[in-house]
């Protein structure tokens, strides 16, 4: 991954970061209501909950999303080592089949010159 997509990454994981957080946040603030001595306020509680739920489902979505784009990663994609070794191996080849013909060329050059 390039350190631009890896950055992007980072900030869309902080913000999932600070979204759990604010749940927390919330989940704190209805707390507080519940145990108001003077009792808990239906419309403060149901707000605090619907913002929870929506943020939850948020967070879901963006960790699934950063999960699948982690497992489409594939590191290697680009590498050329093995196309760097298979050409080397080819060159040793074809140094040692150069060899082998220079060689029959001086057997046949000294067995012309002995004839």
């Amino acid at each position: 991954m390039d350190s631009q997509g890896q950055t992007t990454s980072l900030q869309r994981l902080h913000n999932v970061e600070k979204r759990i957080v604010k749940v927390l946040e919330l989940a704190g603030g209805v707390m507080d209501e519940l145990s108001s001595p003077t009792g808990p306020r239906k419309e403060v509680v149901q707000n605090h909950c619907l913002e929870f739920m929506q943020l939850i489902k948020d967070i879901q979505g963006a960790l699934r999303d950063e999960i699948k784009s982690a497992c489409e990663y594939r590191p290697f994609e680009n590498c050329d080592y093995g196309s760097r070794i298979g050409s080397e191996i080819c060159f040793k080849k074809l140094e040692f089949v150069m060899s082998q013909l220079d060689r029959m060329k001086q057997t046949m050059d000294e067995y012309h010159a002995a004839v």
